[in-house]
């Protein structure tokens, strides 16, 4: 038997602006609960998140809360303004945590409460909010975008707390891969009529496309021409989806052509054949360091980029992703080594600030300097028309800008900075503040963008299916390059983890099986024998590795054997781990011989 629900709407209604956001939505939500809660920008998904708090009231309807039922939310945009450090705010209210509890979170979340809250980064007044948030041990979490402005190491730690959490939660999230991996249950807030279905987010698109499936035979049916404009955006949608199929075969080619141009450290080479390389590269960056107060940030990095390229950067924040970046637009220049760009290189940067705009401006102002037309990369086009190619309503086209939601000007921000006349997109977390359908949208602009485009993200999922090759940077100055996205790489590091461990498993000696002398005599047989022998297995593997990268530079072997391939990358990676480890046992024994 279900167990009764902590929390329940009847007939919920509310009114926004002249008309019913929602009407007559019924709602429970029980106590273990993972809910996913999706709908387009607009739809009401904060405001239904706020009238389960408490935090408004409803124009109609019956709320009904088990008694002692402690309801949390995490918001988008919490407000900081009055609060001297982040501790401050997170022990604020009548309802607030013990600081302990607060301390205990921040600590694992790598925070510093005693920080300022004016001064504090996005990043870091997000994890001040999660440490209030989780800290005071809630029955029922309300997330609202709770990744945004985390990077991954946070976003994995949150993922584990959550996995381990055992309240119910209700969370709006654009990351996909979040929602994947940890609702049970799915609402949808669509055209003010709210849909649960109990399966996670990784069954919802189907579903969706089959509750859209259903609506168009209905209309057909019906005959009704009307009916079936107010359905553009759904059948937009859906007709979206089904093309990005296609843009993802095209993907997976792109990035088995560009893993054939690819050491395994990432150094560019040149492929052999009649495509000359050298004709389409756009960015070279040769052996390029960089570092800040002797800290180094970027260690010998060497890449040819090549139009078309979808280039995704990834790692902790403080890693070096801005540094990275702004070496190869030219904006910073290398301690050492060689950024060359193309000298016809034309670039448009879109930041995460969305600072371009101005609130007090009209739609039509900010896409067509006031007029009903714009030129769209060369083509003339109306606004109108070009707004339903954003999934705007046209009638928007007057609304101010500081009438739209964040989401809204988001996409209005990607609306007018697509329409220009570039060769080079840098994208800095373009998919905070998107919902789903916006994510494809975005996803189909930048796959028929005809130049190269740098994409700075935490979004997993979008780096899969976007980028050609991703950059990971792990916060000592290496740089990864992989051709693929972020599970690429992910299995990469993972790979290698593991092969160095059971390197160093296997190279360190039997335990003692009485406490070792106070100093040793001579090294013992296995020592001995490991110090005589690792030199000629070090050059051994040097050897092998160089056979393996002889036969791994054939440009055509990917396509025609990618299981010999990814053998190889394989194998090369794992000798590469056996050196490290073999390296460091040699010396360590080494300076007991000196000893």
């Amino acid at each position: 038997m279900a167990a009764a629900p902590i929390l329940a709407y009847e007939e919920l209604s509310l009114i926004q602006g002249s008309g019913w956001l929602f009407q007559g939505l019924d709602l429970f939500i029980g106590p273990r609960d993972k809910l996913a809660l999706i709908g387009r920008n607009g739809a009401g998904k904060t405001t239904l998140l706020r009238l389960i708090a408490g935090q408004i009231e409803a124009d109609k309807g019956r709320r009904s809360i088990q008694p002692g039922t402690r309801i949390v939310m995490l918001e988008q945009d919490p407000f900081f303004t009055g609060f001297d450090t982040l501790m401050d705010f997170a022990l604020s209210g009548k309802d607030a945590p013990q600081r302990h509890a607060v301390e205990a979170i921040a600590g694992q979340l790598g925070i510093d409460m005693s920080r300022t809250a004016d001064s504090a980064s996005g990043g870091e007044r997000r994890r001040a909010s999660l440490a209030r948030a989780l800290a005071s041990e809630p029955d029922l979490l309300l997330l609202d975008e709770p990744t945004n402005h985390l990077d991954l190491a946070a976003i994995d730690w949150l993922e584990d707390w959550l996995s381990r959490y055992k309240g119910a939660f209700v969370a709006i999230s654009h990351d996909r891969t979040f929602l994947k991996r940890l609702t049970n249950a799915t609402l949808w807030l669509d055209r003010g009529a709210l849909r649960r279905k109990e399966i996670g987010f990784g069954g919802y698109e189907q579903w969706m496309e089959s509750i859209y499936a259903e609506e168009a035979r209905a209309a057909d049916k019906l005959d009704a021409k009307l009916k079936l404009e107010a359905h553009w955006l759904e059948r937009g949608v859906t007709a979206r989806r089904k093309r990005n199929q296609g843009r993802l075969a095209k993907l997976w080619e792109m990035r088995a052509q560009r893993a054939a141009m690819l050491n395994p450290q990432g150094a560019a080479k040149l492929a052999l054949g009649t495509d000359d390389v050298k004709t389409k590269a756009v960015i070279v960056a040769d052996k390029v360091c960089k570092s800040f107060a002797g800290r180094p940030i970027i260690k010998d990095f060497t890449l040819r980029i090549t139009r078309g390229d979808r280039i995704g950067v990834v790692g902790a924040n403080g890693a070096g992703k801005t540094t990275l970046l702004k070496l190869l637009t030219g904006e910073l220049q290398p301690d050492s080594g060689t950024v060359t760009l193309a000298k016809t290189l034309d670039g448009v940067v879109i930041d995460q600030q969305r600072s371009l705009m101005s609130a007090g401006k009209s739609v039509r102002d900010v896409l067509a300097e006031g007029g009903d037309w714009i030129d769209v990369r060369g083509v003339r086009k109306h606004i109108q028309g070009y707004l339903k190619d954003f999934l705007f309503e046209p009638d928007l086209v007057d609304a101010k800008v500081g009438t739209l939601s964040g989401g809204e000007r988001s996409r209005l921000l990607l609306a007018r900075e697509f329409a220009r006349k570039s060769n080079l997109l840098v994208l800095d977390e373009p998919t905070n503040d998107l919902d789903l359908e916006t994510l494809d949208l975005l996803q189909e602009v930048i796959a028929d963008y005809d130049g190269t485009v740098l994409i700075v993200s935490h979004d997993r999922d979008f780096l899969d299916r976007t980028v050609t090759v991703t950059l990971g940077l792990d916060g000592s100055g290496k740089v990864d390059v992989v051709a693929g996205g972020y599970e690429d790489w992910e299995k990469q590091r993972s790979q290698r983890s593991a092969a160095a461990k059971a390197v160093r498993r296997d190279a360190e000696p039997a335990p003692p099986a009485a406490p070792p002398p106070p100093r040793k005599a001579k090294l013992t047989y296995k020592d001995q024998r490991d110090y005589e022998l690792l030199p000629a297995r070090i050059e051994n593997l040097l050897a092998q590795i160089a056979r393996d990268e002889a036969e791994l530079h054939d440009p055509a072997l990917y396509a025609s054997n990618p299981v010999r391939f990814a053998a190889l990358t394989k194998t090369i990676e794992a000798a590469r781990a056996e050196i490290d480890a073999a390296e460091e046992r040699w010396l360590e024994l080494a300076e007991e011989v000196e000893r």
